[in-house]
């Protein structure tokens, strides 16, 4: 082997050995920036860039809202991140279960306890989705947008014609005359219907009150808003249901006149569930991009599940469905 071979072979090694000292420090560090983010949230598109700074935190509610242990643990998070000056509540819901929209409303009021917290309502915040902005200081809305529905529904199928015209006959032992009533097997009776407006008049003197309690200007409109009826953003201005007629930016004007939140803030994307892995995943690929290569971690992209596809209105749900299938 010559001289020259033997210097060939050595500049390729220490070339390979840089590109792997190289690749292991842009790794080190954008893990560094991940582990940030993690703490903070996240900035927005879940770059892990400028994150750790003072900025306005923004939330989505949309969809069916449940009770989830995600979400709730990110506004716990919130909560405790001194950079987190302000939180903007995005809704776009029609609501969900009664228990899910309670979950919201009680994380959502611990929040504001400790910082400023306005809702933002899109084309539709309805019923538990109202429920959620209520627990908010101050809430805008869109002219056109659809909110309002202040009530409980609680349905059942009642298949028991269906059932006798195809010979099918249901048998069962009862542990109680009202155990498992209503029942989708057998016509409703006197008992079970009182029974079924008991649970459903309880939860809506709950919603109610929350609402005089949060909204004393829609006080002198309780028994329009006990109708469950909806309202436009407008309609619901004049009965006190909402604050002002407008986008994201009024809230923001809110926090600095109101609230004395420094103007100029950065409005950042928070997201429940979000792991320094995931973190990491769009920070390289950000990194790949800004340096014009190929993408060096493709992220993952979680379909939304229609969980009122295939099942039945069960329980007690807050929700504005004037017909199931036209909920998506």
């Amino acid at each position: 082997m010559t001289l020259d071979s033997d210097i060939l072979i050595d500049r390729r090694r220490l070339k390979r050995r840089l590109t792997v000292w190289r690749v292991l420090a842009i790794v080190a560090f954008v893990a560094a920036l991940a582990f940030a983010g993690a703490r903070s949230g996240g900035d927005d598109g879940a770059s892990g860039f400028g994150i750790g700074r003072d900025h306005i935190a923004r939330i989505t509610i949309s969809g069916f809202i449940g009770d989830s242990k995600s979400r709730h643990d990110m506004l716990e998070k919130l909560r405790k991140d001194d950079n987190v000056k302000a939180v903007i509540v995005s809704v776009d819901s029609p609501g969900g279960t009664t228990t899910g929209g309670e979950a919201l409303y009680e994380d959502l009021r611990e929040l504001a306890n400790a910082k400023p917290v306005a809702a933002v309502f899109g084309t539709m915040a309805t019923s538990a989705a109202y429920l959620g902005g209520i627990a908010t200081d101050y809430i805008v809305a869109r002219g056109n947008t659809i909110t309002g529905s202040v009530g409980v529904i609680f349905q059942w199928a009642d298949v028991s014609e269906l059932l006798g015209k195809v010979g099918v006959k249901v048998d069962e032992v009862r542990s109680g005359a009202l155990k498992a009533k209503p029942s989708p097997f057998t016509p409703v009776d006197d008992a079970a219907r009182a029974l079924t407006e008991q649970l459903v008049k309880d939860s809506q003197g709950w919603f109610v009150g929350l609402v005089a309690e949060r909204r004393k200007a829609a006080v002198s409109s309780l028994e329009d808003i006990k109708t469950g009826r909806i309202y436009t953003g407008r309609q619901a201005a004049q009965v006190g249901l909402i604050d002002a007629i407008g986008d994201e930016q009024v809230a923001i004007k809110w926090f600095t006149d109101a609230r004395k939140v420094p103007s100029g803030l950065k409005v950042r994307d928070w997201k429940p569930g979000q792991s320094v892995s995931s973190l990491l995943s769009a920070s390289m690929s950000s990194l790949a991009l800004k340096l014009g290569v190929a993408s060096l971690v493709d992220a993952a992209v979680l379909e939304g599940l229609d969980i009122l596809k295939d099942r039945p209105l069960d329980g007690l749900f807050s929700i504005w469905h004037p017909q199931l299938s036209n909920v998506r």
